[in-house]
């Protein structure tokens, strides 16, 4: 399983009120399997299977996620409970093995 770096997440998660509303940005080709290239070659599939979302270890989020998403996908999610400080971590898993994960602290909005 190849471990990414935090290049391929941008993350932002901001308390506004009783919610925490948290961001994410995620640099994946996300490839079907469907498409061909310029000789004609069909481009084997590359897509995020899996997303998890945990508060301070806690699981908050879990996605599963097929070849429907667009590269480069963005997901928003809110969530209760959160206090300022708080860490959000958020990782995915695609079906080649590659992994990515990021941390950030929750702010107020």
């Amino acid at each position: 399983m190849a471990t990414l770096n935090a290049d391929n997440m941008k993350m932002r998660a901001q308390l506004k009120g009783e919610l925490t509303e948290v961001k994410v940005l995620m640099s994946h080709p996300m490839e079907t399997g469907r498409k061909k290239d310029d000789f004609d070659r069909l481009i084997p599939a590359h897509f995020v299977q899996l997303v998890t979302a945990t508060l301070n270890g806690k699981t908050v989020l879990e996605a599963q996620w097929g070849t429907g998403i667009s590269k480069n996908p963005y997901l928003t999610f809110r969530l209760k409970g959160a206090k300022v400080g708080d860490i959000i971590q958020v990782t995915w898993l695609d079906n080649l093995g590659e992994t990515a994960t990021q941390n950030i602290a929750v702010t107020q909005a």
